[in-house]
């Protein structure tokens, strides 16, 4: 699993933001900023849609405020999935990545198997990244939501 001090792996994914999908390397999309990246298990599911998400979306001004260019939610589902659900929960000041094949949640070494929910997805997580090295990683122990959420990023910020 990944590590506070490692870098991201090279790997291509889909963004979503304000409207637009655009296919780009996670070196482009971390490269020079301070991120807030983080991951849940699916779009449109329970926790992920009534307090993961929102909490982000509610919280963006002041997470942004703390000197992050960029909040950004990863799960493993398609682009079109992401754009439905960030059109469906206002996530104007999120960019939704979408790791359709888990490539780059493999990579990290935060997949987990959900069996018939949905096989391969992420595990819930969130991470600080600056200039591509994870500055703070804070892992949830499964069927939890409490070291991801946006309050707690914001303690370390």
């Amino acid at each position: 699993m990944i590590q506070v001090g490692d870098k991201i792996p090279a790997i291509s994914v889909s963004t979503i933001f304000a409207g637009e999908t655009a296919a780009v390397s996670t070196e482009q999309l971390l490269a020079g900023k301070k991120v807030v990246l983080f991951a849940l298990p699916g779009a449109f599911t329970p926790t992920c849609s009534a307090s993961h998400l929102p909490g982000y979306i509610v919280k963006a001004d002041e997470i942004l405020s703390k000197g992050v260019d960029l909040i950004a939610c990863l799960s493993v589902n398609d682009a079109f999935v992401m754009k439905a659900w960030a059109e469906s929960q206002n996530a104007e000041q999120i960019t939704m990545v979408a790791d359709g094949g888990a490539e780059l949640t493999k990579a990290l070494g935060l997949e987990m198997d959900s069996g018939s929910f949905g096989g391969v997805r992420s595990r819930r997580y969130a991470m600080i990244i600056e200039d591509g090295v994870v500055t703070a990683l804070n892992v949830e122990e499964p069927k939890t939501f409490e070291v991801s959420s946006a309050e707690a990023i914001l303690e370390l910020l």
